[in-house]
Parts: structure tokens; C-alpha cells; sequence
């Protein structure tokens, strides 16, 4: 029996059941469906990451003081002040670093008038625009007379200036406090919006950090230093010369532990990618869950199918169809059911995700090879859980199967 009429045959016999078959491929489809729409969530998610990152600068270094947990106790204040200006003016003399700036902040209440929002204000240098890929869109920088003289002036980001100046006055020249202390705002940033991790890179001031050091805090270190390699490739050897700089700096002898933590974007990155893709391979092998019930579903119905077409099966052999002709038909049948659901949920795949990206608003990105992939797998788990059913109805003997009741 060729393989045209065999198609007609198992045809035949799904059209006979459309009910139970349909409710065969319903764990097929709901599968490959939750398949593609969790890996496209995973992939969305892990984009949006990349994309965040990058937007903050791929190749920024971050160093900050100290460790905060040291065998397990909590490190002093003292601890925390280890970096110093000098630490600053060192590293920017380094091969590869292209730009580098101090930084201190602290939190506190900004006014204008009857209008006051709460904020943090950074003490920085021009460098930190290029680090973290800012751009004034109104009035200046501050400049470097104005770090040397620890001047009052600032640059506030957008949400800032919406609050102090909710009736869109222009800020620049404007005087607005911090605290008690009185500051010029010189420019507003360009907005970002929020990062992938919720957090408004719009609410933020900018000072001179001489003047934030000096004028605000009252002290004589920096909290952190913020740089950028000339280019990502080169990332881990200036992290290695500013590591031995700084040991250097700080007169630290040999086997002794840093007293001071570099991390850069790259390991954020990583660390990120790599928790985004736990999350996704968990959300699948949950999805994937949902196929194999499928599968089984498709063995419990070519069982059933099986023992309802006994006498028929005999009949076939009886006037000629071979054990193979059986069996080809019975696996057709399987593999039709498998690789109708799978494209019904590929569909549904590719709709979920449109509406979990219109509807809950996330990130998310269909990879070609999740498609491929789930109705590869949903074919396999036709013929995987067909065959057995399949080869039982193909070893019948044709007299027993006759007699069948």
C-alpha cells in the first residue's frame, strides 16, 4: 500500500473523532504555545538587559572603596574611605583608559520656590557624561574653573526639572537649593527613562564634586571613581593596570587583600545573562512539561484507537496489508495530530507573545529557533509516542483481531 492511500486512510479516521482528536492536540498545542511565548519572554528579558547596559556604557569600570564583608564582619567607616583625588589623577594617566571621573553623592531635598522633590545629588566631572553616555540638551557642562573653585552650579536631569519647574519654565540660569545651599542649574540632561531594572536615570543632579566634597558632605575622600576603556576588548587589561596602580597608591604589600572593588559592565552583564537565562531554561522546562503530557495524550488515544479498530486492523491483513502497512498507518495518524498541534501552537506561540508585549508591556524577542525547535520536538513526540501503540496494532493476528468483540 503506497503512502497517498495510507494518508486518505489515517485522514479518514481522524475526520471520524474530530472532537477527541482535537482534544488530543490540546496538549500538544498548549506545549509548544507556552514553549515559544517563555522563551520569547526569557530572550525579551535578556535584550532589554543588553540594551541597558550598553546604554550606560559597556566598557564603564566601576571601582569603589573597600569590601563591604570581609570574613564575614562588616567593614568600619574607615574602611570605606580608602580612595582618594590622588587615586582619581593616577588612573587617568593610564594607557587605555579614555575617560575617567571621581564621584560622591548623597541624598537630599531640592526647592525652587513652593516647589521642593526629593533627589541625589553626584559630585562628578565632565568625564562622567561620556562614561555613562549623557548628553546636556540644555545650556552646559559645568567646567573645570568650576570644579577648581568648588562652584555652586548643577545640572539637573528631566524628572528633576519637572518637579521644580512644573510650569515648563526654562531652568537654566535658575537658582534652586539643595538643602540650605543654594545652586545655579547650568544645564538640563537629555531624558533616558527608565533602565531595564526600573530605575529613573532621570532623576539625578550633577555637581562639580569639589563642590559636593567640600560644601555638602564635608569630606576629604571620594566614594567611588567611575572610567571607561578606550575599548570594550580591552576592558580586563585596564581593570589589571588600575588594579596594580592603585595597590600602589594605597602602599599595599604583596599577598595583601585590595582595599578597594573594581567591577565592570561586562561582569553585570554576564551575571545578568546569566540569571536571564536560568529564568528562561526554568520557564521552558516548565512549557515543556505540557508536551510530554501532550505526547502521553497522543499514546492513550493511539491505545484507544488501536483496540476500537481491532476488527478492522484484521480485516486489512486478512486481504493483504502487511504489518508495515499498519504500522505506517497508525503513525501517520500520530505524526498528523503532533504536527497539527504544533503548528496551531506555534501560532498561538507568536500571538501570546504579541499580547504579553501589548498588554503586560514586556520585552519580548521570538527566536527563530524556538519555532523551530518546539515543532521539531512536537513531530518527535508523535512518532516517539505513537510508535509503541503503532507496532501493537501491527503484531495483531489477523484471525484473533477477526474475532475481536
Amino acid at each position: 500500500m503506497n503512502f497517498g492511500n495510507l494518508l486518505k486512510i489515517a485522514l479518514k479516521a481522524l475526520n471520524n473523532n474530530k472532537l477527541r482528536c482535537f482534544l488530543t492536540m490540546l496538549g500538544i498545542i498548549i506545549g509548544v504555545g507556552a514553549v515559544i511565548t517563555m522563551l520569547a519572554i526569557g530572550q525579551g528579558s535578556k535584550d532589554s538587559i543588553k540594551a541597558s547596559i550598553s546604554e550606560m556604557g559597556s566598557n564603564m569600570i566601576m571601582i569603589h572603596p573597600g569590601n563591604m564583608q570581609r570574613g564575614g564582619v562588616r567593614q568600619s567607616a574607615d574602611d570605606m574611605q580608602t580612595l582618594q583625588v590622588a587615586d582619581f589623577e593616577a588612573i587617568r594617566n593610564l594607557p587605555g583608559v579614555s575617560a575617567v571621573s571621581p564621584s560622591v553623592n548623597t541624598g537630599g531635598q531640592l526647592v525652587n520656590g513652593n516647589n521642593n522633590y526629593p533627589s541625589t545629588i553626584y559630585g562628578i566631572n565632565d568625564d562622567y557624561l561620556d562614561i555613562r553616555k549623557l548628553k546636556v540638551k540644555e545650556g552646559s557642562m559645568f567646567t573645570d574653573h568650576d570644579i577648581q573653585t568648588a562652584a555652586k552650579v548643577c545640572v539637573l536631569g528631566k524628572t528633576v526639572v519637572d518637579n521644580l519647574f512644573p510650569n515648563g519654565e526654562d531652568p537654566v540660569g535658575r537658582v534652586v537649593r539643595f538643602g540650605k545651599i543654594p545652586f545655579t542649574v547650568v544645564g538640563v540632561l537629555e531624558s533616558k527613562g527608565t533602565n531595564s531594572m526600573g530605575m529613573d536615570q532621570d532623576d539625578v543632579v550633577l555637581a562639580p564634586y569639589t563642590t559636593v566634597m567640600k560644601r555638602i558632605l564635608a569630606i576629604d575622600y571620594i566614594q567611588g571613581i567611575f572610567a571607561s576603556a578606550v575599548d570594550e576588548d580591552l576592558t580586563d587589561d585596564v581593570i589589571e593596570s588600575i588594579t596594580g596602580v592603585l595597590r600602589t597608591q594605597h602602599k599595599l604589600k604583596e599577598g595583601a587583600d585590595n582595599d578597594f572593588q573594581i567591577r565592570s559592565q561586562q561582569e553585570l552583564s554576564e551575571m545578568m545573562n546569566s540569571t536571564s537565562d536560568m529564568m528562561t531554561m526554568l520557564l521552558a522546562c516548565v512549557a515543556g512539561i505540557s508536551l510530554l503530557v501532550g505526547g502521553i495524550g497522543i499514546m492513550n488515544i493511539m491505545y484507544v484507537s488501536v483496540t476500537e479498530r481491532t476488527r478492522e486492523i484484521g480485516l486489512r491483513m486478512s486481504i493483504g496489508a502487511r504489518g508495515i502497512d499498519i504500522l505506517s498507518q497508525f503513525l501517520i495518524e500520530a505524526v498528523i495530530i503532533s504536527v497539527t498541534g504544533g503548528i496551531i501552537g506555534v501560532l498561538l506561540g507568536l500571538i501570546a507573545s504579541w499580547l504579553v508585549n501589548i498588554i503586560a508591556g514586556w520585552p519580548v524577542s521570538v527566536q527563530i529557533y524556538s519555532v523551530v525547535l518546539s515543532f521539531v520536538v512536537c513531530t518527535v513526540t508523535g512518532v516517539f509516542f505513537g510508535w509503541y501503540p503503532a507496532k501493537k496494532a501491527s503484531n495483531l493476528d489477523p484471525i484473533e483481531a477477526i474475532r475481536y468483540e
